[in-house]
């Protein structure tokens, strides 16, 4: 997989990207996830990356253990060790990058610090997949940041405000995030004005409902909701189950 999967050469669009590493497949953020996405017909997965205690990275959602186990420990607060006595199917980024190839990968950073993007993104480079590799980041100063260290990797803007793209654009971001709900026409055009490409997050963006969203939990998303965002002409959707939007692709 080369780099022409994140700068729009791909030859398919939208690019499916498997959510939480295809959290309707298998166990979210698993190598068995991962696997299941590719037989699905991802292009791509995406996960979510966290520190532990010993600092390994690990793909990770929540910042703590509650929904997943019922331990009502951070990530941060425990070993990698520990941390696989508890949820034995726990996967690190280095395991990540080896089971995704040849997919492409977009790492979701759930870190406000910029050193240990710099490690990410250096595990990354030793990995030899920086050309199939994006980094989710969540404020203009991380993307900034990460174009510093990195000219050459993709970046996506998981920024709050949906009408700022411009900012991301000179931030250095490649991609801008929109979630289903605010992905309108006129806000796709926005983003595409500032030159960047769209991905396009389904569900809900909190874990209460918000009425003016869909009603469906981050990452899931009926048939009439997907056409609906395959009619805006996103570059990207991601979303929990790949079967899915293969099958809107095939009927479009």
């Amino acid at each position: 997989m080369s780099s022409d999967l994140w700068i729009g050469r791909s030859g398919r669009k939208p690019l499916i990207v498997a959510h939480r590493g295809g959290a309707a497949l298998a166990a979210e953020n698993t190598v068995e996830a991962l696997r299941a996405a590719e037989g699905a017909g991802a292009d791509a997965i995406e996960t979510d990356i966290r520190v532990t205690k010993d600092g390994a990275f690990v793909c990770m959602h929540d910042d703590d253990l509650r929904r997943l186990c019922g331990d009502a420990r951070s990530v941060s607060a425990v070993d990698l060790a520990t941390l696989r006595q508890l949820l034995p199917s726990t996967m690190t980024l280095h395991e990540a990058l080896a089971a995704s190839g040849p997919l492409g990968v977009l790492l979701d950073i759930k870190l406000n610090d910029p050193v240990p993007l710099a490690l990410i993104i250096d595990e990354v480079a030793r990995a030899n997949a920086i050309e199939r590799t994006m980094l989710g980041l969540r404020s203009f100063d991380l993307i900034a940041c990460a174009r510093s260290v990195r000219p050459d990797i993709a970046i996506l803007a998981f920024v709050e405000d949906p009408d700022s793209a411009a900012q991301a654009r000179d931030a250095g971001a490649d991609w801008f995030r929109l979630w289903q709900g605010a992905a309108s026409p006129e806000r796709a055009a926005i983003v595409r004005d500032a030159g960047l490409r769209l991905a396009v997050m389904v569900g809900q963006p909190r874990s209460i409902p918000l009425p003016e969203y869909p009603p469906f939990p981050v990452g899931l998303i009926d048939r009439e909701g997907l056409e609906q965002v395959h009619r805006i002409e996103p570059d990207a959707i991601l979303l929990d189950d790949a079967r899915l939007a293969m099958d809107i692709l095939r009927r479009n």
